[in-house]
């Protein structure tokens, strides 16, 4: 199918556009794992309990990260669909009633968050040496998610505009923020510092691009004679959307957790090398989200324009294109990860065992790649329930059904086979479904005067 589409000057024209949008989003991408490196590496040379601390909430920052991500996708699809039909009109309106939706969800997770920092890393089996740093970052980090989410929404919203190369920047100067603050607090407040540094480097560029994207950007930007009038329409619509995603979110997200609270009782050393692996195979994650956000913001502009057949084409390229260049990623990484790691933490230890249980998981890159840009196909086409019901039996039966098993005989490299097992599971069921979705094949089913299918 890739490879009879780009035979077709047409094809490769898609793929030029492909290219266009994802190169931005993955540097966007590149730019925010480099600050999960640099975060990583300046608190590693705190300690393995240092490492450990963070570790243990890192799990509970991707479950409120999820969410706040799930509500960006409500309105970010129904803009980019409202870009393609040439309405620009009616983009702005959802600009509004996101922003609006964002920050009351954001207010209201920061309250719970900061609510339960204090007890969060008990809860989560940690070792009571740890609790004390692993509160603090936890209830830092909690201070700033209404800033995290305005900029991701502000984010979300330029690249289903099209608009992938400001975003990239100011990530990238967030990056570069991000290292100066952390080089100032870190020594002075070792764990703590680094919350510190990334909060304040993220509250700065949410200023910068929330105004870029208001008043500057000219397709978005609010306009004094267009006032907000709140559009229950939108409203259902985000939900429809965004609620199987947060749903998929909270629930796999939950999952993490869980996988948190069987691995704690196996120690800081397994803590901390699981810590790391996941931020060492960050790296291979970035061409898969960067063209996972392109697939979403081409499949929901063509669906927009009622060009089906053309959002099929951009779901096909993307997935493809996303599942090689993740193997590629994957397989760099499998040669280069003692290097990394050595950059990552002093203690040997550490180094050793995340070495071992990351060429586990670099495995499965390929067909996790087709799993993140199927994702972002299937939710271009707002096709996010049957998606989101498939990753979550993935995840909670496949994953943590063999982890369950292995763990208690395998340790640690247990955990990473059950994590290898199930993304390649879960690329499999996905890339079924972007290949049979009803929603990108409409007019197909239209001419075969089958309503009642849509």
């Amino acid at each position: 199918m890739f490879l009879s589409t780009l035979s077709q000057p047409e094809g490769r024209a898609q793929l030029r556009r492909v290219m266009q949008l994802s190169v931005p989003a993955v540097l966007t991408q590149i730019t925010t794992i480099a600050m999960q490196y640099i975060d990583s590496a300046m608190v590693g040379n705190l300690g393995a309990n240092a490492s450990a601390a963070i570790g243990l909430v890192s799990t509970t920052t991707w479950l409120l990260g999820g969410i706040g991500g799930a509500v960006a996708s409500g309105f970010g699809v129904q803009l980019a669909q409202y870009i393609g039909a040439n309405d620009a009109k009616n983009a702005r309106q959802v600009v509004r009633h996101g922003f609006a939706a964002g920050f009351l969800a954001a207010l209201f997770l920061m309250i719970v968050s900061v609510c339960i920092s204090g007890s969060l890393p008990r809860w989560l089996g940690g070792e009571q040496v740890l609790w004390k740093e692993a509160s603090a970052y936890f209830l830092v980090f909690a201070l700033t998610i209404p800033f995290m989410e305005l900029n991701r929404l502000a984010a979300t919203f330029l690249q289903s505009a099209g608009n992938m190369v400001v975003p990239s920047i100011l990530n990238a100067v967030m990056c570069l923020l991000d290292v100066v603050l952390n080089a100032i607090f870190i020594p002075r407040y070792g764990v703590l510092g680094a919350a510190i540094g990334t909060g304040l480097s993220v509250v700065v560029i949410c200023l910068v691009q929330l105004c870029y994207c208001c008043f500057q950007y000219d397709p978005l930007r609010l306009r004094g004679d267009e006032r907000f009038t709140p559009d229950r329409g939108i409203y259902r619509r985000a939900l429809k959307i965004g609620l199987p995603i947060g749903a998929e979110s909270a629930a796999m997200s939950g999952a993490y957790v869980a996988s948190t609270v069987i691995i704690a009782p196996l120690g800081t050393i397994a803590i901390a090398a699981h810590s790391f692996a996941i931020t060492a195979e960050s790296l291979c994650y970035m061409p898969g989200y960067g063209i996972g956000s392109a697939a979403a913001t081409l499949v929901g502009q063509s669906i927009g324009a009622k060009d089906y057949p053309l959002a099929r084409r951009y779901g096909h390229i993307t997935t493809a294109f996303g599942g090689i260049m993740m193997g590629l990623t994957g397989l760099l990484m499998f040669f280069a990860c003692p290097l990394v790691f050595r950059l990552l933490t002093p203690v040997a230890q550490v180094q050793t065992v995340g070495v071992q249980i990351l060429r586990i998981g670099l495995l499965a890159e390929p067909l996790y790649g087709i799993s993140i840009v199927a994702s972002g196909a299937l939710r271009g086409a707002e096709d996010t329930f049957v998606p989101s019901l498939m990753n979550l039996f993935s995840m909670w039966v496949v994953r943590l059904g063999l982890a369950v098993v292995l763990v208690p005989r395998l340790g640690i490299h247990g955990m990473w086979i059950a994590m290898a097992t199930e993304l390649c599971f879960r690329g499999l069921v996905l890339l079924h479904r972007q290949l049979h979705s009803k929603y990108l094949k409409k007019d197909l089913l239209a001419e075969n005067k089958t309503p009642t299918q849509l």
